[in-house]
């Protein structure tokens, strides 16, 4: 019988610790424990059963072209967005998708990390908030879709099948894949549907600095 996870502490690097405490407090994060100094530091939050590592380092590592995405559920969105306006941090609405009927919302903690807010809880039609933009819960997808564009090589449309099991008629633009080994090409919709609710899911980079050209070189005569 293989071992079972028995917790996972996502891991943030940011640029000041201090700040980004403040940030995630703001959702019941509180500081358990820090340690290191001079050019590395952390910090362990902890809300409730939930935790998430800060850690600090400088020089600061390489950034990604896309930024890292945490997504938090929360028992109240409306208070939320509260606490979000007090501190003068912005953010989008998003709409109401089916894993989070209670709503949800866009933002991004002190170091350019989009964090998504949803609610399970659901509540009535009469009392829905509109959308900041219509396509807001899709800025950065679509920022890797441009990537994608630029490079082809995509099929022509989603290889994800709807709920009945019928073809999906939009155009593939995002590829997807987990740390099994599974791919697949899906359209904006999809992809974001499989962000949120497929376990280990992200988005697949086709750099040419990859591990093919890694696995190329092996064993190369000089």
């Amino acid at each position: 019988m293989p071992a079972e996870v028995e917790a996972a502490v996502p891991i943030l690097y940011v640029r000041n610790i201090e700040s980004a405490q403040a940030f995630y407090a703001l959702f019941g994060y509180s500081k358990m424990q820090t340690g290191g100094d001079g050019d590395a530091r952390w910090s362990y939050l902890k809300c409730g059963e939930h935790t998430l590592l800060l850690a600090c380092v400088q020089p600061a590592l390489i950034t990604h072209e896309l930024p890292l995405v945490i997504y938090l559920y929360v028992t109240d969105l409306g208070r939320a967005r509260e606490q979000l306006d007090s501190a003068g941090h912005g953010y989008q609405l998003a709409g109401y998708p089916d894993h989070a009927p209670g709503g949800e919302l866009r933002t991004q903690d002190p170091d350019g990390n989009v964090v998504l807010l949803g609610q399970r809880r659901a509540v009535a039609a009469d009392a829905r908030t509109a959308p900041s933009e219509p396509e807001a819960r899709f800025s950065l997808i679509k920022q890797a879709a441009e990537a994608i564009s630029q490079r082809g090589g995509a099929p022509a449309t989603c290889q994800v099948p709807a709920l009945d099991g019928s073809p999906c008629p939009r155009p593939a633009e995002i590829k997807l894949a987990d740390t099994w080994g599974a791919t697949v090409w899906a359209c904006l919709t999809h992809a974001d549907e499989a962000l949120i609710n497929a376990p280990g899911a992200f988005i697949a980079s086709e750099d040419a600095q990859g591990l093919g050209l890694w696995l190329s070189h092996r064993g190369a005569t000089p």
